[in-house]
């Protein structure tokens, strides 16, 4: 769901709107909230931060239009900052620990890390996406010669180029894609 067909929702219908929201991101904000608040929390307090995410999400977007795009990455921070001001909480006023022998928690309980896979994939997503603005030949050269690490020659039989004019394309490519990206707010890590 992307922030205009939310906002767009919560004109037609504020109840329906929640309701959606509940139903497409509700595992995905308690699996995160349950990775947080499991070695100190009680379900209740679960449920809790849960609601508590929603609740901050439905009143940040009724009244602001800061957001665009894909709303699945907020939705996830937002689940993660609030876990995280949970667990101090929760930390400070004692140990109390839900258990993972409950059936509900057993089949979410795993060694994936939701925060890092949603960050990975919104990059994924912004990087295909910026590849593909930049056009043909352009598009096809970066992702034949970086994804499936063909050399120049071979992109040149699939193009229908000289490999030196491949490899110029590659290059101006590049500049625009790092530019694309800068523009986006994504640079390279040192």
């Amino acid at each position: 769901m992307t922030a205009s067909e939310l906002k767009a929702a919560l004109e037609r219908s504020p109840a329906e709107c929640h309701r959606a929201l509940m139903q497409e991101y509700g595992r995905y904000v308690y699996t995160i909230v349950y990775n947080k608040l499991r070695s100190c929390g009680t379900n209740e307090d679960i449920e809790e931060c849960v609601s508590d995410v929603f609740a901050d999400l439905f009143i940040s977007f009724e009244y602001s239009d800061d957001h665009v795009g894909d709303i699945r990455g907020y939705i996830g921070t937002l689940a993660k900052r609030t876990a995280i001001d949970y667990y101090r909480r929760l930390s400070a006023a004692g140990s109390r620990t839900v258990s993972a022998d409950d059936e509900d928690m057993a089949e979410l309980a795993s060694d994936i890390n939701v925060d890092e896979k949603v960050d990975s994939s919104e990059l994924r997503r912004i990087l295909l996406a910026s590849i593909s603005s930049l056009g043909e030949p352009d598009s096809t050269i970066l992702i034949q010669k970086f994804y499936y690490g063909l050399s120049s020659k071979e992109i040149a039989e699939h193009v229908s180029m000289t490999a030196s004019s491949v490899r110029s394309r590659c290059t101006r490519a590049m500049e625009k894609l790092r530019a694309a990206l800068a523009q986006a707010g994504i640079t390279r890590e040192g």
